[in-house]
């Protein structure tokens, strides 16, 4: 059993005599409950126990799938670091309770903990179901349920080639997905005719199996499984189907459905239903007063069990407004839960799926409207009732419109439904037009939080949310599925026109223009200089100036990344450009804090021969360089003298070396790991695919820093989802992770792509790359690029690996040219003396060197002086007026 630790904001626990409310499970809809709790202020006069069965507080569950593209269990967490010390909660991880006993109302957990209550909710959730199939328990068979079930699968895996997942549903397929990705050969086994048999209907699933199977996965629909067969040591070999049918492998997963998590309230009698769940009220209680169930546990006032989040929270909603009338807090909420919306909008394996309403068309005398394109695995189908309203629907590969007609269920659209499957522009008066203007404002936008157009405007004109972020905070719509960001966008915006806000999106007071919008004007005039550019297209009272310190280096990085395809010149410190320039740039190095500047040169992929050790050892003690070996593979030397730069590095570059672009913002470095060629868990070459794409991609320049790395295997020793882009290998080639960064806001990078051979990882790369330095605003590292951009990382997938907008040739094309006209700049400065009369201290006096560029020594090397810049001592006095 675990209790989290003490906080330093903890506030005092509730005053003696409080009621207790008792939470059994700490799920997400446990989670929620208790901020519903927290809300209302009942957790400043009640004491909260919860006692939870798993070792870790509530992550998001609906978001599993994530830890197989990179993202930490922390990164999955729900309840904040401080969350239960600032309320007061109680928290019990690892201490399910075991036992309830509703005379003495107390429950008693397993490590013999004994709480009594006042109030009992139970929120536990529901279980895997797991066929009767026999072999089950053979060595090598999982469920897919919890981050736990999840690290024991990466680990067995590791010595499998082939597995089975049992069951095609919603978490089957996320099942079928992470098998793939850890690089096995992998089956899916559903016994109903098609996938996902409760979310669409027989065309989507057509078309979402030839989609699946069209990505190397393995389908057997209409069987089940028969036997597991295990070896003599009890682990998985193969499985028997129904249709006596075979399939070797060395893992099975189970994933077949859940089951309502009931046996303590059996066991304490409390009323179950016949195909389980605990029977509750409008109000989420049970037939005791005392004791309530939400989420999957429960069976709601309609006879149905729900197994998705959005049920789960409103129930989570009621039970807490309910309590908070009963614990004498107030007179809680009259609202009852009756049943939910099970409306679904999913990415499975990367493919679009949502089903809403009446998806299978039961109600009687309705029709059905469908659009089919089995070559791009687009499948759209509108159930239309008799009176012209919209019924329901299914879509599968295109899932575009899922947030506008969701919330138009039960009313005539405003456009004819044959416009509103059909492709964007397909027809006249295109479902382009039907936008959330269209919506009431009782719509609602958010089904995860149950958030209304209304709501959203609200936000907007009562309380000031003028931001995206803003809105999510004020209303928590957008942070669950993220499937309704578009729509809170579209009404965020339409609002605050409607309400006279004019939100300037210009690039700074010199240009109206973003820096993506910059950036076309630049690529397609074909514009060369900053005065044009600002002459041109700035606005009117900043036409003929001399711009500022924030269009100038964004502009000057547009023209640099652009320079082969415009004809500019790609040296950036010739005639205009030089200008233009950040401060590092001015002189191609870091400028440090005593006015000297460091000297990086590259080496890529972090791999240098002795020879060149042995330069840059001699180079650094020659001119008595503080040397500094870096966390991105390289050696900083650090404390030249501005006119001692093109002495160290004409030493430098007759050894080989070339700028590492420390200074710029354009590729630091493209980390490895030694790979298969030295280490016995290397997979594939990673020295060998680092030191390709840093040499490729040397010299670009972009909004940002751009920083990589390849690790050989899974171990994951260089880093790489610490990256901007970052490469990871496989046993069948490369995965591709695009987005990360550390500092002070780290970020872990999201799969983009997975087992792809050199060339096409080279090719998403490139697109990767040419649509971020296109796309992003001025100083925005990919991660934040990545957050911010409409559509997100599935916008960006679609982009660049299946080319949605037809750009791939071209951004292709921008690279090839970036790679084929790429120029040392130190080489270049080095070669003509007109650019090396630059680096003076003083243009009055180019020989002397700056005096205040001072050292002293310290452990056998140098750092700098900086009594000069601190200035005289001051005294320091205490409070008795006492020098010390």
């Amino acid at each position: 059993m675990t209790s989290m630790p003490p906080h330093p904001d903890a506030r005092p626990g509730p005053a003696p005599g409080s009621p207790t409310l008792v939470l059994i499970g700490h799920g997400m809809v446990g989670q929620r409950f208790l901020e519903e709790l927290a809300d209302r202020g009942v957790t400043a006069r009640t004491r909260v126990v919860v006692l939870c069965e798993e070792p870790r507080p509530a992550y998001d569950r609906v978001q599993l799938t994530s830890y197989f593209a990179g993202r930490t269990p922390e990164d999955l967490s729900l309840a904040g670091p401080d969350f239960m010390a600032r309320h007061g909660i109680e928290l019990h991880l690892g201490d399910p309770a075991t036992a309830v006993d509703r005379t003495t109302r107390t429950v008693t957990a397993r490590s013999g903990l004994t709480v009594r209550y006042d109030a009992l909710v139970l929120a536990t959730g529901s279980y895997p179901f797991v066929p009767p199939v026999p072999g089950r328990d053979s060595t090598g068979c999982f469920v897919y349920r919890t981050l736990e079930d999840l690290l024991a699968i990466e680990e067995y895996a590791k010595n499998a080639r082939t597995g089975v997942v049992v069951g095609g549903g919603l978490l089957g397929l996320e099942a079928a997905g992470a098998l793939k990705g850890l690089g096995l050969r992998t089956h899916i086994v559903e016994f109903s005719p098609r996938l996902m048999a409760l979310q669409v209907d027989e065309g989507g699933g057509r078309a979402l199996r030839r989609t699946v199977e069209g990505m190397g996965l393995e389908v057997h629909t209409g069987v089940g499984g028969k036997e597991i067969v295990a070896d003599g040591a009890g682990a998985v070999t193969a499985m028997g189907l129904s249709d006596d049918s075979r399939i070797e492998t060395d893992l099975v997963v189970f994933s077949a459905g859940v089951r309502p998590r009931d046996q303590l309230a059996r066991d304490c009698g409390l009323p179950v239903g016949e195909r389980g769940g605990i029977v509750v009220d409008a109000q989420c209680r049970t037939d005791d007063p005392a004791v309530y169930a939400i989420g999957e546990c429960a069976l709601a006032a309609d006879g149905r069990v729900y197994g998705l989040v959005a049920p789960g929270y409103d129930m989570a909603r009621v039970a807490a407004a309910t309590l908070e009338g009963q614990l004498g807090g107030g007179t809680g909420e009259p609202t009852g839960f009756t049943g939910a919306d099970l409306s679904t909008k999913l990415k499975l394996l990367g493919v679009d799926v949502a089903s809403f309403g009446d998806a299978q068309g039961t109600t009687e005398g309705c029709l059905d409207v469908v659009y089919a394109d089995s070559r791009s695995g687009v499948y759209k189908k509108l159930v239309i009732g008799a009176a012209g309203e919209l019924l329901g629907g299914v879509l599968v590969g295109d899932a575009e419109a899922y947030g506008m007609l969701r919330p138009l269920t039960g009313t005539v659209p405003p456009l004819a439904p044959e416009q509103l499957v059909l492709p964007a522009g397909a027809a006249a008066g295109d479902s382009g037009a039907l936008g959330p203007s269209a919506l009431p404002d009782d719509a609602v936008l958010c089904n995860c939080h149950n958030v209304t157009k209304g709501t959203v405007r609200a936000a907007v004109t009562e309380h000031s949310c003028g931001t995206l972020p803003e809105i999510k905070k004020c209303t928590k719509a957008g942070t669950g599925c993220g499937s309704c960001v578009k729509s809170l966008t579209a009404v965020m915006n339409d609002e605050l026109a409607a309400s006279g806000v004019t939100v300037d999106t210009g690039l700074c007071g010199c240009f109206p223009h973003t820096r993506a919008e910059l950036y076309e004007i630049v690529r397609t005039l074909r514009l060369t200089s900053f005065a044009a550019l600002l002459d041109s297209h700035g606005r009117p009272g900043a036409r003929n100036g001399e711009g500022c310190e924030i269009c100038k280096p964004a502009v000057g990085s547009i023209i640099a990344s652009l320079a082969p395809s415009v004809g500019a010149d790609g040296y950036v410190l010739d005639g205009e450009q030089a200008a233009l320039q950040d401060t590092n740039d001015h002189f191609l190095a870091n400028l440090q804090r005593n006015g000297s500047y460091s000297i990086v040169p590259r080496i890529p992929g972090g791999e240098i021969t002795p020879e060149k050790l042995i330069v840059i050892g001699e180079v650094a003690r020659d001119f008595g360089l503080y040397t500094k070996i870096t966390g991105g593979q390289r050696i900083d030397l650090f404390g030249a003298r501005v006119d001692q730069l093109p002495q160290v590095w004409a030493r430098l570059v007759a050894a080989g070396f070339e700028s590492g672009h420390a200074y710029g913002k354009a590729l630091r470095t493209v980390k490895s790991c030694v790979g298969q060629t030295w280490c016995r868990y290397g997979v594939q070459d990673s020295v060998r695919m680092a030191i390709e794409l840093e040499l490729r991609y040397r010299g670009l320049r972009s909004p940002h820093k751009l920083k990589s790395a390849v690790s050989g295997c899974a171990r994951e020793c260089a880093e790489a989802r610490g990256k901007d882009f970052g490469v990871i290998a496989t046993s069948q080639g490369w995965n591709l992770y695009v987005g990360g960064n550390g500092g002070a806001d780290p970020r872990h990078a999201d799969l983009l792509a997975q087992d792809l051979d050199d060339a096409g990882l080279i090719r998403l790369i490139d697109r990767f790359l040419m649509f971020y330095i296109r796309t992003a605003d001025r100083l925005e590292r990919t991660s934040a690029w990545l957050e911010r951009i409409g559509g997100g990382l599935d916008h960006v997938r679609d982009v660049v690996v299946h080319d949605s907008l037809g750009l791939g040739e071209e951004l292709e094309a921008l690279m090839a040219a970036h790679v084929t006209h790429y120029r040392d700049e130190w080489a270049e400065t080095l070669a003509d003396p007109e650019r090396l009369a630059r680096f003076v201290s003083f243009v009055n006096a180019p020989g002397a060197p700056d005096p205040s560029v001072r050292f002293v020594p310290e452990r056998d090397q140098v750092k700098p002086d900086l009594t000069l810049l601190a200035g005289p001592t001051l005294p320091v006095r205490t409070l008795e007026g006492t020098s010390v």
